[in-house]
């Protein structure tokens, strides 16, 4: 199960349900994917097909929403 968290730019935000601890979010496009950490700060753990401009893009957003994933990460594993 992958549930989405939201979309924004053509860019699909989700977690995967079988994941570790550290709270991080998933991100697909037509382009690629790529896996941000956000903590202890804001970074890229992993990347395919995609140029820099657009994980730049990719971080700003997920920077712009950091509360919304946490507390929808919080909810999601809550249920483990």
């Amino acid at each position: 199960m992958s549930p989405s968290i939201f979309r924004e730019k053509g860019y699909r935000f989700y977690f995967l349900s079988n994941e570790e601890d550290r709270i991080h979010i998933h991100v697909t496009c037509e382009d690629g994917e790529a896996k941000f950490w956000l903590e202890p700060i804001i970074s890229l753990a992993l990347s395919h097909g995609l140029n820099p401009r657009k994980l730049n893009e990719i971080q700003k957003i997920v920077e712009e929403h950091k509360d919304e994933i946490i507390k929808a990460w919080q909810k999601h594993f809550s249920k483990r």
